[in-house]
């Protein structure tokens, strides 16, 4: 049975997605790591595009002694990019069609393949019928301006599929194809 592709992705109620850290902090609690451990202990592999990557490289090895972070170093990882040529951080740089290859990663046996982040790598997979639950954190913050969620995508409906409300005021809508 192929595996599940899920992605988690942070964003404000007028839809920024970047820089989470500045704006998501003052809501991270237990239920929020909480749902977050659920997700990543539910996965084997990780797939990420290259900005999320090149943030993560930086950031997590350094990390340990949980838990959480020790699985995130441990895993696998997928890099969906055109422009590196060589990744670190038990990462493997995804070659040729990335529509193929994601294909070939969900055949596999094992549990869900996890993806973070949201950009142009989302956008192809949602065109393509390869992601098959977006979590899709709500913060009750207003950013007022940054890079926005699929900015640029063509209309996609979506099913809700389940929610959660935390009570930080963070709701995760997890959403499938339609």
């Amino acid at each position: 049975m192929p595996r599940k592709l899920i992605e988690s992705t942070f964003t404000t109620l007028d839809g920024v997605i970047s820089n989470p850290h500045h704006w998501g902090g003052p809501y991270w609690d237990d239920d929020h790591h909480a749902y977050a451990q659920k997700l990543l202990f539910a996965a084997d592999e990780l797939l990420l595009g290259r900005a999320t990557y090149e943030g993560f490289a930086q950031a997590w090895p350094q990390r340990s002694g949980d838990p959480y972070t020790d699985k995130i170093n441990a895993m696998p990882k997928h890099v969906a990019s055109r422009t590196l040529s060589e990744a670190t951080w038990n990462a493997s740089i995804i070659e040729g069609d990335v529509v193929e290859a994601v294909t070939e990663l969900k055949a596999r046996d094992g549990e869900s393949l996890l993806k973070f982040g949201t950009g142009a790598l989302s956008r192809t997979l949602l065109e393509h019928g390869l992601l098959d639950e977006l979590h899709l954190w709500v913060f009750p913050v207003l950013a007022g301006g940054g890079d926005r969620l699929l900015e640029g995508i063509d209309k996609t409906h979506l099913k809700l599929l389940d929610s959660s409300t935390f009570a930080s005021g963070i709701v995760v809508h997890v959403l499938g194809p339609k």
